[in-house]
């Protein structure tokens, strides 16, 4: 799955991966959780990891939302499914070249930096390949999620596919099991 260093913190997308992707949305009243989005969470912080959200927003960039309502969306998914550790939002759109819009590592990078873990203790689970590339390039494991909108090439360059968050949460928990098993295994 990539990365040496032990789980600290598993860090998700937000449109597709944790709740129902409405495009550029702004009204906090149409925030849909995933089906296992409420339970691979909770997963996740009984296994006392760290939760975070990097999430792309361009609709910032477009003129199509303000910033003001992207942070009542993040509330209302907060309401929904408890508190994260922490939150990385670009507001760019993809014409602008920053470091921080996916597929480009900057995102989760920052994450890490404000979690004070390496990115190699995170794992990332997102719903398309520029997830995973960003992933990739922070050196974070990586998990993809198809949806829909998921191409099939996304799904066939992907290290892992899970078919829902539970699965992708278990698989990441099953991996750092195995890797403490054979750390622990004698010489």
């Amino acid at each position: 799955m990539g990365g040496t260093g032990t789980l600290k913190a598993v860090l998700f997308d937000r449109d597709g991966t944790l709740v129902v992707d409405v495009p550029y949305n702004g009204d906090p009243q149409l925030v849909r959780p995933m089906e296992s989005a409420r339970s691979a969470l909770e997963r996740v912080r009984r296994e006392g990891l760290a939760t975070g959200v990097v999430s792309n927003q361009s609709g910032i960039a477009r003129g199509l939302v303000g910033r003001a309502q992207v942070d009542a969306v993040n509330q209302r998914v907060e309401q929904l499914l408890g508190p994260f550790d922490v939150w990385q939002i670009c507001p760019h759109g993809p014409e602008d070249g920053c470091p921080c819009r996916k597929p480009a590592p900057g995102m989760i990078l920052a994450a890490c930096r404000d979690l004070g873990i390496e990115p190699s203790e995170a794992a990332y689970v997102g719903d398309i390949g520029a997830d995973m590339d960003a992933a990739t390039a922070a050196g974070a494991r990586a998990v993809l999620v198809p949806t829909s909108v998921t191409l099939q090439a996304e799904i066939d360059a992907a290290a892992v596919v899970a078919g829902d968050l539970a699965q992708a949460v278990e698989l990441l928990l099953q991996g750092e099991r195995s890797a403490t098993s054979r750390e622990d295994a004698p010489a």
